[in-house]
Formats: structure tokens, C-alpha cells, sequence
């Protein structure tokens, strides 16, 4: 009798699991973006979540929950309802980066959370000054393993996806090269500029600008492949071979949520992405869209934790 109704109760909880995906989504669905109101994550937000609710045929509100480096936002969304109604726009930085470094973090990247899917890829540019005598990567290495230790490279900060970069391409290169760290990149360029620091790796909105205006020289990107964004660009690992650096963009919902609903939401960002205006202003923002499947985005996730953790830990850095 028991086993009974535990088949019966097991039943009515499928079907009301069920009846619970098919409805969805009957309300305003609420999207955690842990970091400030107008900056790039937060752009990248409203630009994709406009067109989702579209897909979905209801409102998706942003709700900026930034501090500690998108721990707090990210702690919040890990904690909701696991019903599809609270979602997190995560970034390398909140699920790859900041917990490799060790530090004791109030969520788990991986237990706390279901995959949806990978939205996009932000890249970097390698640039230098114009009087640098290296007008390709390869020249540029060359360069500096003829001057060992008198080259340096800026950062915004230790432990940041600009020093991380930076240390990944010294490790696949045999570089040794002196760390100048900033308060943001921006502070960096004059430097760069005047000759003072001979090399950055910066995002696309941040450093392209001053390559157009002739004032630096991009030498390579850090996606895997030449970007579509910039296709005459020479991608890093076309000299140095397996080189990937990007700060990724991924939607998570908390842990548990329905597989029938997390299947909605994943294609809603595959159509949401390839909208031609949605593509225009990702463009705008140096974003590169990507898709996929859940599966696909928590294999990648799980892929760059592991490579950034071996290089913290090769490299013996040190968070801010």
C-alpha cells in the first residue's frame, strides 16, 4: 500500500512539474546582473533580455545587484526559487575566475546553479605603442626574449582578467616580463602611449578606440579564431598555438530548475542571438554571440576554471 502511494505521489508531482512547464513563463521573469547599473555586463544584459522576453512572450527586468566583484548578485540568484523566475547573468569573472582563486565564496559555481546557456564572448586585443619595433605577435615575443625582464606589461589590477591574460600568454610564451598593475586599464593607456609600458592586453571598447585614432598598434586578438568583429586582426594563437583568453557571458538559473523550462530558456537565447539588431549591438560592446546548448556552456565553464585555477596557482597570483 505504501509503495503505493509513494507511485501516486510521484505521479501527481511529475505531472504537476509538467503542467508547471508548459505554462511558463505566466509572469515577469527577473534577471540578476551582479554588477553596477550602465556598465558593460549590464548593457549586454538589457540588449539580450529585451529580445528573450520577446521570445517568451513576457517582461525579463534587470536587477542590478552588484558588490564584491558579483559575489552578492550571484549569492542572491543561487538562493531564489528554483522556478525559472529569477535568472543570473554570470561572467568568467563571478563562475571561472573568482573561485580558482581559493577564497572562500558564500555560493559553489557548480552545485549551486543550473546551466543555461553561454551568451556570449568578449575578447581582447594585444596592443603596444607605435614605437615598438614589433608589428606582429611573433616579432613582439621575439623582442621580448631578447630583452629579458626589461619589458613590462599593465594591468587593471592584480588578480583581474587583464593580469590573468597577461600571465597565461608569459606561461605559453617563456616570457619573463614585470607586472604593472592599475586602477582599470584606462589609467594604463597614457603609458602605453608615451612608451612608458610596452604592452597591454585590453578589451575591444577599451582599446580599439585608440587603434582607430592611430595612437596604438593592435598586434593580435585573444579569442581562439580571428573574431568576426575585427577579421584582419590575426588571433594570438595563430603564433602561439592553443592561446584563448575571453571573458564569457552565461545565463544560470539557481540549482533544480525543470528541465522543461531551463529547455525554454535556452532556446529563447539561441533565437534572442541571432536577431540582427541584437548582433549590432553586442558588436557595439566587442561581444561576440555564442548559443549552444546547456550542456555545451557548462563544459566550457567547467574547461576555464580549470585552466585559469592551474594558472593562479602556477603563477602564484594574488587576488586584490
Amino acid at each position: 500500500m505504501k509503495k503505493r502511494s509513494f507511485l501516486v505521489a510521484g505521479v501527481i508531482a511529475l505531472a504537476g512539474a509538467a503542467a508547471v512547464a508548459q505554462t511558463y513563463p505566466n509572469k515577469p521573469i527577473r534577471l540578476v546582473v551582479p554588477f553596477p547599473a550602465g556598465g558593460a555586463t549590464d548593457i549586454f544584459a538589457r540588449a539580450v533580455s529585451q529580445k528573450l522576453g520577446e521570445k517568451l512572450g513576457t517582461t525579463i527586468f534587470v536587477d542590478n545587484k552588484p558588490g564584491a566583484g558579483g559575489t552578492i548578485g550571484s549569492d542572491l540568484a543561487a538562493k531564489a526559487p528554483a522556478d525559472g523566475y529569477t535568472l543570473l547573468l554570470a561572467t568568467s569573472s563571478t563562475h571561472s575566475i573568482g573561485p580558482s582563486f581559493g577564497n572562500k565564496l558564500p555560493y559553489d559555481a557548480v552545485a549551486d546553479f543550473t546551466p543555461i546557456s553561454h551568451v556570449g564572448n568578449a575578447p581582447s586585443i594585444m596592443v603596444v605603442p607605435n614605437a615598438s619595433p614589433a608589428k606582429t605577435v611573433k616579432e613582439w615575443v621575439a623582442h621580448a626574449k631578447q630583452n629579458p625582464g626589461k619589458l613590462n606589461y599593465a594591468s587593471s589590477g592584480n588578480g583581474t582578467i587583464v593580469h590573468l591574460t597577461s600571465e597565461y600568454f608569459k606561461a605559453q610564451t617563456g616570457l619573463y616580463l614585470v607586472h604593472i598593475p592599475y586602477r582599470g586599464t584606462a589609467l594604463a593607456i597614457p603609458d602605453l602611449v608615451s612608451g612608458k609600458v610596452d604592452v597591454l592586453f585590453d578589451s575591444l571598447p577599451s582599446g580599439l578606440p585608440h587603434v582607430k585614432e592611430g595612437r596604438l598598434r593592435a598586434l593580435g586578438i585573444t579569442s581562439l579564431k580571428r573574431s568576426p568583429l575585427l577579421p584582419d586582426l590575426p588571433a594570438i594563437s595563430e603564433t602561439v598555438p592553443g592561446y584563448e583568453s575571453v571573458t564569457w557571458f552565461g545565463l544560470y538559473g539557481p540549482k533544480g530548475v525543470p528541465a522543461d523550462i531551463v529547455a525554454r530558456l535556452s532556446a529563447g537565447v539561441n533565437q534572442a542571438l541571432q536577431e540582427a539588431d541584437v548582433k549590432d549591438r553586442l558588436a557595439r560592446l566587442g561581444i561576440e554571440p555564442v548559443g549552444g546548448t546547456p550542456a555545451q556552456f557548462a563544459a566550457m565553464a567547467d574547461s576555464d576554471r580549470a585552466k585559469w585555477k592551474k594558472i593562479i596557482l602556477d603563477r602564484k597570483i594574488a587576488a586584490e
